[in-house]
């Protein structure tokens, strides 16, 4: 192996300096750097094969040596002045000792330099002779052993001066006798490397001195002796020193220097801090802070970028650096390593709960399958059960031996034992199955509107057998597709359908009620609805279609309302065709005819109100208002008759008509008739409080309770009161006639202007819009005008004015009205025309 590596280079750097050597602070310094021999072609091109085996090589290569060194000594002996300066490196240098060279290495000055460079002259010489000087004769060879003896003389004393070089170097003096072989002085190379580590003579090794001042004695033992005794041999004693210093001067006391890492340094020992503290302060942490969003910092003040989450010990190593903290290195190593262990506890002891966890789940994954298998065979065991007893059932039903009564004890057994498993799987179904046919033949011939109480004992118990059994549908069809709804609407619905269709009349509702009031609990909603819809409304509706209230002596409302609280919204379809047939006999209706009040004032509840107030202001007010127009008043003979035909209207008709219409046609006569009787000489007024009294009697209630009623009540008793204090009576009407009387008769003078026109002028009354004109005008003739709820004609509203219905078209200002009625014939009229046509409508 030594020859092989023989010529290689080595890669450590030994050879790279002279007076190389380490200080107290760990720090390199060196003298100067060792030159190296230039790199030649072949050592470029050929590197550790371009020596070669041949002595010629050799001799070659030692010849080329020597020129190289003679270019290199002329070049440092004659520097070249005019090439620039160069300045060169020379490392750092310990600044507690000189710099010391050694004599052969550095070019002195005066003698020394030239000493050296006639030893350099000479060897050039010698090295010419030797290079030139090639002779085979006797006479080279003399001349060459002559120039090699002087070469081996001048190495001996080369060699002598640089023992004599080291001895000095390692504080030996000339004059001294040299140190004894084998001790620690004649080695120079030791003496100066123990000298650079701290070693002085005549003390012990170590911090404090406390090792031997030389070397160790040894005695030869004999030979294959082992380690014990043997006989005639005297085991080596301790050690004395042979000779004893003198003990050296103290040395000066130097200051001490701060210890910064040993043993016995005072340093504070960080408390050693367990897995479990380590996860319960982080826990703390984390549960304190709690961060809502955690925002990544980017440190570029390394040689490497770094992320971080958090700016705690960002500044750490600045700290150390200013508070001159030993081995900051170090640290930050030692810092980073328990870091990286703190992370790696945290990340194993996440994952350790993470596998808890996921065990954790496990078990209960485990205890819920064993729950599930254990239900499962439950479940599997009542599905035998339930199938066993539905296979009985079935051969039982095969062989006839099946009775109602024991099917419904076998299934309410069932449901009773196994309620979940019965609503899951339907058995409800099964159930119907099986009791169809039974109950068919229960119910074969029956008449549910003469035996309604028929079978009602067996369907309940059905219907608490059967009836919410379907729990897991949720749909607006639930009540469809129910068990019991669907046994009830086979077995019950028909034979109710057969008989209201056969034998049932509409005007005798008793059976089928006394039916729908014995069923009511019985019924499921969806057959009480087809029952309703395919029996009962056909029938009420043909009987509504085919009344005649002239001839018909059975009022209609004694036959329908008895299904108001059961047909609901369905009664307005019947309505509706009774405002039509009630119409069609109030149209020629007179006010003495008190049969139509018993007829219409039944529907007052029935009717929405809109319906009810448009029937009540076209057919009868204006009949009772001429019956208080044709009304006399006369305290010497009173007849009472048109008075009694309109109050028999007062709890039909709405109160605001009833008053208005009291107040123009009955109290202005009334207040007339006692203005002059308390004008007349010598009234009686015990006779005039009496009649005053019994006129207010006449009135019931409802009108009583109205406000406006009780103040023209109350002007006649004031009147009374004002004629029995003597005071002079004011006529009643006096003030305010005057202003009506004048528009009055503007208004019919306008409208003797506009009689030859189709339209009303819009220059008469201008100060008023088409429609108030005309409203205006019908009060002035004391006609009701008001609108027809929901009536339409060409997208205008149907007024009712007078006994005529009327459009009015605001845009192009002219009248329409309907020539018949019930008849779809309009045509344009002017106000004289719809004047002479209510005129016309009127009985004679």
């Amino acid at each position: 192996m030594e020859e092989d590596a023989e010529g290689m280079d080595r890669l450590d750097m030994d050879g790279d300096f002279v007076g190389g050597r380490f200080g107290r602070d760990g720090e390199f310094y060196y003298e100067s750097r060792r030159e190296r021999a230039p790199q030649t072609r072949d050592d470029a091109l050929y590197g550790v094969f371009a020596d070669g085996d041949s002595d010629f090589d050799s001799e070659e290569d030692e010849a080329s040596r020597r020129r190289r060194r003679r270019k290199r000594r002329r070049d440092e002996a004659e520097p070249d002045l005019t090439r620039p300066v160069q300045f060169v490196s020379k490392g750092v240098t310990d600044p507690q000792q000189p710099e010391e060279e050694p004599e052969e290495q550095r070019p002195g000055l005066g003698q020394a330099a030239s000493s050296s460079r006639t030893v350099a002259a000479e060897e050039d010489a010698e090295e010419d002779q030797e290079e030139y000087i090639d002779l085979p004769t006797g006479f080279g060879q003399r001349i060459a052993e002559g120039a090699r003896a002087r070469r081996e003389e001048k190495e001996r004393q080369e060699e002598s001066a640089k023992r004599r070089r080291k001895a000095q170097s390692a504080g030996f003096e000339p004059g001294k006798p040299a140190p004894a072989p084998g001790s620690l002085e004649s080695n120079a190379k030791v003496a100066k490397m123990m000298a650079m580590m701290g070693y002085k003579r005549g003390e012990g090794l170590g911090k404090n001195a406390q090792g031997i001042t030389a070397p160790v004695e040894t005695t030869l033992r004999p030979k294959n002796a082992g380690l014990g005794s043997v006989e005639g041999f005297k085991e080596p004693k301790a050690f004395t020193p042979k000779e004893k210093l003198p003990p050296l001067p103290p040395a000066p006391p130097a200051k001490k220097e701060k210890q910064r890492w040993s043993k016995k340094a005072s340093v504070k020992k960080d408390q050693v801090m367990t897995k479990n503290e380590l996860l319960a302060r982080r826990a703390e942490q984390e549960h304190d802070e709690q961060p809502a969003f955690v925002q990544k910092v980017i440190d570029m003040r390394g040689p490497q970028a770094r992320v971080l989450t958090d700016l705690k010990g960002l500044s750490t190593e600045h700290e150390m650096e200013a508070n001159d903290v030993p081995m900051p290195e170090l640290q930050y190593n030692v810092r980073l390593l328990v870091e990286e262990t703190e992370a790696d506890i945290v990340r194993l002891d996440g994952q350790l709960r993470r596998e808890q966890e996921k065990v954790a789940s496990l078990v209960r994954e485990k205890e819920k399958a064993a729950k599930q298998e254990a239900l499962q065979k439950h479940q599997l065991q009542v599905m035998e059960a339930i199938a066993g007893v539905l296979e009985q059932v079935r051969v039982d039903d095969t062989t006839g031996l099946l009775t109602l009564g024991g099917l419904l004890k076998t299934f309410q057994e069932l449901k009773l034992r196994y309620e979940e498993e019965f609503k899951m799987c339907s058995v409800a179904w099964v159930a119907c199955r099986f009791a169809h046919p039974l109950l068919i033949r229960v119910f074969q011939g029956w008449q549910p509107l003469q035996n309604p109480s028929f079978g009602l004992e067996v369907m309940s118990s059905w219907k608490d057998l059967l009836q919410g059994d379907q729990p897991y549908d949720f749909s607006d069809a639930t009540e469809s597709m129910a068990p019991y709804a669907q046994l009830v609407s086979e077995v019950i619905l028909p034979a109710v359908r057969i008989s209201g269709t056969n034998s049932w009349e509409a005007r005798d509702p008793e059976p089928m009620l006394r039916f729908l009031e014995s069923w009511e609990r019985l019924l499921p909603p969806i057959v009480l609805h087809s029952i309703l819809e395919h029996v009962i409304m056909p029938k009420l509706t043909a009987a509504v279609d085919s009344w005649d209230p002239r001839r018909e002596k059975v009022p209609i409302h004694v036959w329908v309302h008895p299904w108001l609280p059961t047909l609901g919204q369905r009664i307005e379809t019947l309505c509706h065709s009774i405002r039509y047939k009630l119409s069609s006999v109030l149209h020629v209706w007179q006010a003495h005819d008190s049969s139509a009040y018993a007829v219409l004032s039944p529907w007052k509840g029935v009717f929405d109100t809109a319906s009810w107030e448009g029937l009540i202001l076209r057919y009868i007010v204006p009949k009772l208002q001429m019956a208080l127009q044709e009304f006399q008043i006369n305290p010497a003979s009173q007849k009472f008759d048109q008075f009694n035909w309109v109050m028999i209207w007062a709890s039909a008709v709405p109160v605001h008509h009833m008053v208005h219409m009291l107040e123009v046609d009955f109290f202005s006569k009334w207040q007339q008739v006692l203005y002059h009787w308390l004008c007349s000489p010598n009234p009686d007024f015990n006779e005039i409080m009496n009649w005053y009294k019994g006129w207010r009697g006449l009135f019931p209630p409802e009108l009583l309770a109205n406000e406006r009623i009780r103040m023209l009540l109350t002007s006649g008793l004031e009147m009374m009161n004002q004629a029995a204090e003597g005071l002079e009576l004011v006529q009643p009407g006096a003030r305010e006639n005057v202003g009506f009387l004048r528009a009055t008769e503007k208004r019919q003078f306008d409208a003797a202007q506009q009689a030859s026109h189709r339209a009303v002028p819009g220059a008469a009354m201008s100060d008023m819009s088409f429609k108030d004109s005309i409203q205006e005008y019908a009060v002035d003739q004391g006609l009701l005008f008001m609108p027809r709820v929901g009536k339409f004609y060409k997208g205008m509203p149907v007024y009712e004015f007078g006994t005529v219905s009327v459009c009015i078209d605001s845009a192009k200002r002219l009248l329409y009205a309907q020539l018949q009625e019930g008849a779809e014939r309009w045509s344009s009229v002017s106000l004289t025309q719809l004047l002479e046509m209510n005129r016309m409508a009127r009985p004679r």
